[in-house]
């Protein structure tokens, strides 16, 4: 059953202007090792990181929570590799919040332009028949 759907649009133009000013310290506060990792291997890293903090957004609005309210940006990441669609993944601190919501799936997608990044993020309660 589904409990939650969240939906983020970031402008990758505003991403840049960010990067550019506050650099490493933006970085460290909203993304995790691997996902400042991945996306500096790309060619236009602003896109990857627009896309993640869409993720991040999405995540705490299908949760029905903000910044703030028990989740931080670095307890949720998106991970991908070559071969499978991105996926979330969550701290300690953040599955234990799904645990007690009753959450037992997440599903992500991720789309952009070079002016926009938006994700979807669903979130499912097994139903107990």
């Amino acid at each position: 059953m589904i409990t939650g759907i969240g939906v983020d649009l970031v402008e990758i133009p505003r991403m840049e202007k960010i990067l550019k000013r506050w650099g490493l310290r933006f970085l460290e506060r909203v993304f995790t090792p691997e996902e400042i990792r991945y996306c500096r291997e790309k060619a236009a890293p602003a896109i990857h990181y627009a896309a993640r903090f869409a993720a991040k957004e999405a995540s705490l609005k299908s949760l029905g929570i903000g910044l703030g309210m028990g989740l931080n940006l670095t307890d949720i990441g998106v991970t991908r590799t070559d071969k499978s669609p991105p996926r979330l993944f969550f701290s300690e601190r953040g599955v234990l919040m799904l645990r007690e919501g009753g959450i037992c799936r997440t599903h992500l997608s991720l789309t952009h332009t070079q002016r926009y990044a938006m994700a979807m993020v669903v979130m499912e309660k097994q139903v107990r028949q």
